[in-house]
């Protein structure tokens, strides 16, 4: 099966926190219609896709019985570029006793209360789990910053909060695989006409999401900020062109399966009490 020479290092930004003071980024500057992961044909795309998805459910036993670590995988990227999808193409072959999804929401009155992170940490990974965010903590800065709920002071203290926060989950043995679904405002705009026009998509649209769509420019801008302020050594954020829903989840499958061969996973040592039992 031919198979993409696409290296994911080259797709990731993680010069913050770094000390040497990050490098700025431009989200627009990368085109979401390329497709650097793909073999040039969908049916082969497709198939490498459901041998990923195989692949993960057979790491993530492995990752489950061996305890040593946990993902926390987070899925950034406006409406309609394909978090559902992602979920569905790359985790659907697994198990739901390690795999868990989070969809999140704007914070409740109670959730306000308290610290912009304290509602996410209770949701973070335990050993041997894989937790998916769809959105994330980063929705915390992102819709302020944009309706402009919050000062550009406050934006930063939250990133450098954020960065400090992942970097103590990877302290205790948390990997964070960040990935912005990068689309193009055309393709939104067909996905989201195709879910106007197709009543059972219905229930998916919201009225608020043509007034999301209108501050497309200034949502670009705060994912590139996030993005140039929060993308670090120990949490880098992957750039996922999006445009083509094959792609996206191939390109996904593929980091998901080389992060956790990387991790050298293995299972516990047996037990010379066990093996010397004999079931009558």
């Amino acid at each position: 099966m031919a198979r993409s020479k696409a290296s994911l290092a080259d797709h990731q930004h993680r010069s913050a926190g770094s000390g040497r003071g990050g490098k700025p980024f431009d989200l627009t500057r990368h085109d979401p219609r390329t497709k650097p992961f793909s073999s040039g044909n969908k049916a082969r795309d497709k198939a490498r896709v459901e041998t990923l998805a195989l692949e993960v459910d057979r790491l993530q036993d492995l990752f489950y019985a061996d305890r040593r670590f946990k993902l926390l995988v987070v899925l950034q990227g406006t409406d309609t570029a394909g978090k559902d999808g992602t979920i569905r193409g790359v985790f659907g072959k697994t198990s739901a006793l390690g795999v868990h999804a989070v969809g999140w929401k704007a914070p409740t009155p109670e959730e306000k209360a308290h610290d912009f992170l304290w509602r996410i940490h209770q949701r973070v990974p335990g050993d041997g789990e894989i937790v998916i965010f769809n959105r994330s903590h980063y929705e915390d800065v992102l819709v302020p910053a944009v309706n402009g709920w919050i000062t550009p002071a406050q934006v930063k203290q939250r990133y450098e909060q954020i960065n400090q926060f992942e970097r103590m989950l990877t302290e205790n043995g948390t990997v964070i695989c960040k990935f912005m679904l990068h689309i193009s405002k055309e393709e939104q705009r067909v996905r989201l006409q195709e879910r106007l026009d197709d009543p059972t998509k219905h229930w998916k649209f919201a009225a608020g999401d043509l007034e999301v769509r209108k501050q497309w420019d200034a949502y670009q801008q705060a994912y590139s900020d996030a993005i140039a302020a929060t993308g670090t050594p120990w949490a880098p954020w992957t750039i996922v062109p999006s445009d083509s829903k094959t792609h996206r989840n191939l390109m996904i499958g593929t980091a998901v399966v080389e992060t956790l061969q990387g991790l050298k996973l293995r299972y516990p040592p047996g037990s010379p009490e066990l093996s010397a039992i004999r079931v009558q």
